[in-house]
């Protein structure tokens, strides 16, 4: 005799806060690029006070430390101020990271703008000539039908 078959349902797994944040509401490109941006001053403000304790001999006050996040940021890097213990370089790695990713994706998002607007224009003078040719093909179908319906009629 065999034991009769049980079955559990798998808990779903708890989405991290933060994954709940973003999928509360669909993903535009406003939204995303508003996510990106928040990401981006976060780590340029944590950093800037960051390299200040990691790196006090080259960055003396916070003010440095945000000046040197800001332009490594940016991509400027005037050369002014750079980070020379260990930890302070890390820091300055995970900056220059976080500015060339927001680079990109602006420069990404405002491409796909471009494109989309184009698409859409292309798309909109195709739809209206496949609708107007739609409709003559409707007109021609009622002519065949009335005069099939004549035919079937005259027998």
């Amino acid at each position: 005799m065999t034991a009769p078959e049980t079955t559990t349902a798998s808990p779903t797994p708890a989405k991290h806060p933060l994954a709940r944040f973003a999928a509360r509401k669909p993903l535009t490109v406003r939204r995303a690029a508003g996510i990106i941006a928040s990401v981006t001053l976060s780590i340029t403000i944590i950093s800037g006070v960051l390299i200040h304790f990691t790196d006090e001999k080259t960055f003396p006050n916070i003010g440095d430390g945000l000046w040197w996040a800001i332009q490594t940021v940016t991509t400027v890097g005037y050369g002014d101020l750079v980070p020379t213990s260990t930890v302070g370089r890390l820091v300055a790695a995970l900056v220059m990271l976080a500015g060339i990713g927001f680079l990109t994706v602006v420069t990404a998002v405002i491409t796909s703008t471009f494109i989309e607007s184009a698409r859409r224009r292309l798309h909109g003078t195709e739809t209206d000539a496949l609708s107007e040719k739609l409709d003559q093909i409707g007109e021609r179908l009622k002519v065949i039908e009335a005069g099939l319906k004549d035919l079937g009629g005259h027998r």
